[in-house]
């Protein structure tokens, strides 16, 4: 079955948002207990399945936004304990961090940015699918 550019573009995206989550589970994932009905890492095929964490992106065609259309990261820790706001920044932080070093690396020659977008995080730019 062959891919159709977007669904290559988005599997680059996802590629991204896997390494991400490792990260964030190596630093995160012994700190917290999962949600009773959360699987444990690495035991499901889709790792924001699993684990502590549940990465996503979606795409928004930017209305209102700063930035315009993008990707809008939802990064979301599966737990029944309270989670402080500075875990939430420190954990976005490194988010920031590390898409901004994989998005040249899966993405080379395109100009990808990632930015705080009011109260999202946001994936914008050269979002040309041509050249997938």
């Amino acid at each position: 079955m062959t891919l159709t550019k977007l669904e290559k573009w988005e599997k680059k995206l996802d590629n991204i948002l896997d390494e991400l989550d490792d990260v964030l589970e190596d630093h995160y994932g012994k700190k917290y207990r999962l949600h009773p009905n959360r699987p444990d890492r690495n035991t499901t095929a889709n790792k924001s399945m699993d684990g502590l964490f549940d990465i996503t992106a979606s795409f928004t065609l930017g209305l209102g936004s700063e930035y315009g259309r993008g990707y809008v990261l939802k990064i979301k820790m599966v737990t029944l304990e309270k989670i402080s706001e500075e875990v939430r920044n420190l954990v976005d932080k490194i988010a920031l961090k590390k898409i901004a070093e994989k998005l040249p690396l899966e993405f080379p020659g395109r100009k990808l940015e990632i930015r705080r977008d009011g109260h999202v995080i946001k994936i914008f730019g050269d979002l040309n699918l041509d050249e997938i």
